[in-house]
Order: structure tokens, then C-alpha cells, then sequence
């Protein structure tokens, strides 16, 4: 099997943790946070309303990588990208589980990312899209408190989904398959 090796320097300072000792830059004025808003939460400082004043909620806006929001839902770039284009789609609030959106909110998100994807499809032109969401920090949610969803652009030549959304690589067959396919095929040589 040949493994490509990627450089990706700017991915360091997630996997030390030295991007979450840093402060955001102040604005001119301070964050009104949401309702149940994790100060530490980037999500939730993107979520969080600035000013009425547009020209400073627009450059919080472009400060915490914000794309585009709805009243209930908000799409990020994603500060660690695993590909050009890799977009978070989250709720405006601090929901750490599907069961507590009510159904506006699925559908919301949901319209969100659809939109999305025909944003990135006539702008990038990518050949298809991994979109994945990550429940749990065992399941690879580096915000377990906040869910989103991703949407990373994909080209022909790109690795899997598993490896790219959550460093895993996919085993397709169960062990217990596996021995009886090698018990078969050495039975026969030795």
C-alpha cells in the first residue's frame, strides 16, 4: 500500500492545544453571548452578536472565520482544514446532541448545508463532498459540547472518508471472516 505523506503545518497548534491558550483578539465592543453559551466555546463566540453597528459584526465575522449565519444556525471555515472549503455547519446555540434540536432546527441546519454545498459545487467545482458529524469526543468531536456538522470538498485523487473525518481506516471485513478466509487458503499449502 503507498501512503502519501501531506504538510500541513498549520494543523500544530490544534494537536498541542496551543490555538485554545490563545485569546481572540478584543473587538470594540463585547460579545452579548447567546443564552447557555460556553465562553470558550469558538463556536459559540461566532455565534455571539457584536454590535448592531455592521461594519464591527462584520469584522468579528471575518475574525472568527464566520461564512454565513441564519437566525438559528451559523456555517465556519474550519481552522484545520482537511481539505480546501472544509466548512463546520452548527446551531447558533451550545447543543451537544442531535435529540435536543427541535425539528426547525434540523431543518434549518439541514437547508444550510444543502445551500452550501451548491455554494462550494459552483465556486470550487469539487467532484463530490464528505459531510459528517462527529458525536462524542470517542467518536472524534473535537467540540463534543457544540455539534456541527462538516463539509469537506472532495477531488478525484483525495483519500477516503474515514481517514480524512476521523482518522480511522475502514476494516470491511470482521476478523472472524478473516480467519476462515486464511484457515481456507493455508489449509491447502500446509
Amino acid at each position: 500500500m503507498n501512503f502519501e505523506q501531506l504538510w500541513a503545518p498549520w494543523r500544530i497548534g490544534y494537536i498541542t492545544g496551543a490555538d485554545n491558550a490563545k485569546k481572540p483578539p478584543q473587538l470594540a465592543r463585547e460579545l452579548r453571548w447567546l443564552p447557555g453559551a460556553d465562553q470558550n466555546c469558538f463556536l459559540c463566540r461566532a455565534a455571539a452578536d457584536v454590535s448592531i453597528d455592521k461594519k464591527i459584526q462584520s469584522a468579528a465575522d471575518r475574525q472568527n472565520l464566520v461564512v454565513c449565519r441564519t437566525t438559528g444556525a451559523l456555517a465556519v471555515l474550519n481552522r484545520y482544514p482537511y481539505n480546501n472549503g472544509h466548512l463546520l455547519i452548527a446551531p447558533v446555540n451550545h447543543t451537544p446532541g442531535l435529540e435536543m434540536l427541535s425539528d426547525v432546527q434540523h431543518v434549518e441546519l439541514m437547508r444550510l448545508v444543502s445551500r452550501l454545498c451548491g455554494t462550494l459545487q459552483q465556486l470550487m467545482k469539487p467532484e463530490g463532498f464528505n459531510i459528517g458529524l462527529n458525536l462524542g469526543r470517542v467518536a472524534g468531536a473535537g467540540v463534543p459540547g457544540h455539534l456541527h456538522w462538516h463539509i469537506v470538498p472532495r477531488w478525484n485523487g483525495d483519500t477516503n472518508f474515514m481517514p480524512v473525518l476521523a482518522g480511522v481506516n475502514v476494516i470491511p471485513q470482521s476478523l472472524d471472516a478473516l480467519v476462515d478466509l486464511l484457515h481456507s487458503e493455508l489449509s491447502q499449502s500446509f
